[in-house]
């Protein structure tokens, strides 16, 4: 075989690894003929009591032992054909058999064959004994000793020149580094700033050097026959990995274009209901029945939906999905947000129930347990609260569902808010008074509604004192604590005006049988003994 057949076959065999590697099965090549770590030819058929690959296997064994024969001729390497067969034999040896079968599966005539597979083996032996050949060795032993000498100087001349490369760029750089900022805070300083390039530098010389050595290697194990084998696996260990990542990319493009296609989807349709949420919550777009404020919780909520439906989809389609490993993750991330955020998911759907429920939108004043104030924020886990004392307080969602929660705007808002004080003092008092008293303490006070009259409630006759409720009517609950504090005020000093004391007394009565409660009371009021 010459020089060009010989290069064309190999071409040929690296072509089919190629794309045998891309198709996976989808044709079957062969056992493969290897002797001195190069592979002569495949056999696909069994012959007689012999598989396929014991058959490669015995060829194989053969043509590396008829190599190792000191006294080996190549004219004494014929074929001889009998009625069904055709033998590759050496002195009455049979190296191999071909039948017909092998030949129609190569779709070759079964002489021709033979006469091929004979020119590839004395290729192969005659390779070998010229690279065994003393003089041949030595020529090789000198190359690579010649070989390892030029990496040598590279290394050398490498260190050399980057430590002098290194010096020359802190000198440099010296004044120009200033350390790395951000805002105000110094993350790196001049001088760890300069230590870290001097760090990448010997990094990457040392990356040099192993790729020096790494190239050099396969090209001196190459030189002799015996390691040989040493230098395919290491250009192998480069080689399959690229191969591989380079066939997992070609198959992973149609599915790479199918998660394209579902994503661009998905995006447009949460597009088109982002635009409905902000018509709606714009009040330009009305739906009976929909409340504006619940246009931007609805699209979060559809959106998180079509987010978990689109990864359902495309799920098949990411590469390694189906593996073990990527499953056991999946459970493990799956298991530690179930149980780690069993409060958050009940906050999460309080929060959403509240947003339906409508009982507070924000900027109103609210009571939710003892905390009462404007609402500052709503979000999907918690409520923000900002108190008459300027304190923001942060309530759960869950706490709020399964409380009671006072809303003192919307009624101010429609048909405004009564705020209610209550004073008690005793039955010698006339009721008439105190009523007017009251009532004129809440009119002269600023926020109360003058348009509508306060009014007094008796909520309690008690052993000894009478309950007297103001209640007045207001329509910005925000001044609340202010207006509380007027009233009182006003009470104080209409009731000092009138000569009354605002004071609780307790009776004690001493009967005689036959007096009149009222006549025989000794008053002692809070603070006598």
């Amino acid at each position: 075989m010459s020089i060009r057949s010989l290069f064309v076959f190999v071409v040929l065999t690296i072509i089919c690894n190629l794309t045998y590697a891309q198709n996976g099965a989808a044709f079957f090549k062969g056992y493969p003929v290897v002797a001195h770590s190069d592979t002569l030819f495949f056999i696909k058929n069994k012959l007689g009591s012999l598989s396929a690959a014991e058959r490669a296997e015995r060829t194989s064994a053969k043509v590396e032992q008829l190599a190792e024969d000191l006294l080996f001729v190549s004219d004494s390497l014929i074929t001889e054909r009998d009625s069904s067969l055709i033998a590759i034999a050496y002195k009455g040896n049979v190296m191999m058999s071909l039948s017909q079968a092998d030949a129609d599966s190569v779709k070759m005539d079964r002489e021709v064959m033979a006469k091929a597979y004979q020119e590839i083996i004395l290729n192969n032996i005659d390779k070998y004994k010229k690279e065994t050949d003393l003089t041949e060795l030595l020529k090789r032993a000198a190359l690579g000793l010649l070989i390892i000498s030029i990496l040598g100087m590279c290394i050398y001349f490498l260190n050399k020149y980057s430590n002098r490369f290194n010096a020359w760029l802190r000198v440099k750089l010296h004044a120009k580094i200033s350390g790395f900022k951000i805002k105000n805070y110094e993350l790196i300083n001049s001088k760890t700033e300069m230590l870290i390039i001097r760090k990448l530098l010997n990094l990457i010389k040392i990356l040099v050097i192993f790729i020096l050595v790494y190239l050099t290697l396969p090209i001196v194990f190459r030189l002799f026959p015996w390691t040989k084998p040493w230098s395919d696996s290491l250009i192998g260990f480069v080689l399959n990995p690229l191969k591989n990542i380079f066939s997992a990319i070609i198959d992973f493009v149609p599915d790479l274009i199918t998660i394209g296609v579902v994503v661009i989807v998905f995006q447009y349709l949460k597009r088109a209901i982002k635009f409905l949420a902000t018509e709606i919550e714009a009040e330009r777009l009305n739906i009976n029945g929909f409340y504006p404020d619940w246009a931007k919780p609805t699209y979060n909520i559809v959106k998180l939906i079509l987010n978990a439906f689109m990864l359902v989809v495309i799920w098949p389609f990411i590469p390694g999905s189906d593996s073990g490993i990527f499953k056991g993750v999946s459970v493990f991330l799956g298991l530690l947000i179930s149980f780690g955020s069993s409060s958050a998911i009940s906050n999460g759907v309080a929060g959403m129930v509240i947003t339906y429920m409508r009982p507070f939108k924000i900027g109103d004043i609210v009571k939710i347990g003892d905390t009462t104030g404007a609402v500052q924020e709503k979000s999907l886990l918690v409520t923000r609260v900002l108190t008459f004392k300027n304190e923001l307080i942060t309530i759960p969602n869950s706490a709020i569902l399964s409380g009671n929660t006072v809303n003192y705007s919307s009624m101010a808002n429609q048909n405004d808010l009564i705020i209610h004080t209550t004073v008690t003092l005793g039955y010698d008092l006339p009721w008439n008074q105190i009523h007017e008293l009251l009532i004129d303490a809440a009119l002269a006070s600023e926020g109360v509604i003058k348009e509508k009259q306060p009014f007094v409630l008796q909520t309690g006759l008690e052993d000894w004192y009478v309950c007297y409720q103001l209640n007045a009517y207001i329509n910005n609950p925000k001044r609340m604590p202010a207006i509380y504090s007027e009233i009182h005020k006003n009470i104080h000093i209409a009731f000092d005006a009138a000569g009354i004391e605002i004071m609780s007394p307790h009776y004690q009565a001493i009967r005689d049988g036959n007096a009149s409660t009222l006549q025989n009371t000794v008053v002692m009021t809070k603070g006598e003994s």
